[in-house]
């Protein structure tokens, strides 16, 4: 509420638009091969544990498309601590009906994500300054690239995972930087 006498004017409100509202979420599952799966979700919409399992389930289908039955054991899936990643349900499915491990991922520890000290802002790099007409035409963008690494450039990026971990392991868990 605010204050005004009788003869001043009402200025209208003009909000600008936040940075995250202009985001668009995208999902990459990668091994050291190269992407495995990516999903757009549609603007205005949270990554809930239904969204995610969702996910999860076109993940798991896309493994078996691309690497040919290659990949059916010994999945280790490394996601960070977020509700829908550590959900019942999301845990449920990981575990009873694909099989699949996950990496404990200590809290605090953004580095430790291949795909945030890797992929992202390798990516974030090649996008900056690039303007896109429409959602579909970032997407085409974003696939571009990532089809364009080769395999080695996604091997080393798992292995950088490696000694981030080893860091991390040696001080008990507690946030490493660098």
């Amino acid at each position: 509420m605010e204050w005004h006498h009788a003869q001043s004017p009402k200025w209208p409100r003009k909000f600008k638009q936040t940075a995250s509202a202009r985001k668009l979420i995208a999902s990459v599952f990668w091994d050291r091969q190269g992407v495995l799966f990516v999903d757009f979700m549609p603007r205005n919409t949270t990554i809930s544990a239904d969204a995610y399992c969702a996910t999860l389930r076109r993940l798991h289908q896309a493994i078996q498309n691309c690497r040919r039955g290659r990949l059916s054991h010994g999945i280790v899936l490394i996601h960070d601590n977020a509700r829908p990643h550590t959900a019942r349900q999301t845990q449920t499915l990981l575990h009873d009906a694909f099989h699949w491990d996950t990496f404990d991922h200590p809290p605090y520890s953004p580095d430790l994500a291949p795909s945030d000290f890797y992929l992202f802002s390798k990516m974030k790099e090649h996008l900056a300054g690039k303007r896109f007409t429409d959602d579909e035409d970032l997407q085409h963008a974003v696939m571009d690239w990532l089809n364009s690494q080769v395999a080695i450039w996604y091997k080393e990026g798992i292995s950088k995972l490696v000694s981030r971990y080893d860091k991390c392991l040696n001080v008990q868990g507690d946030y490493v930087e660098k």
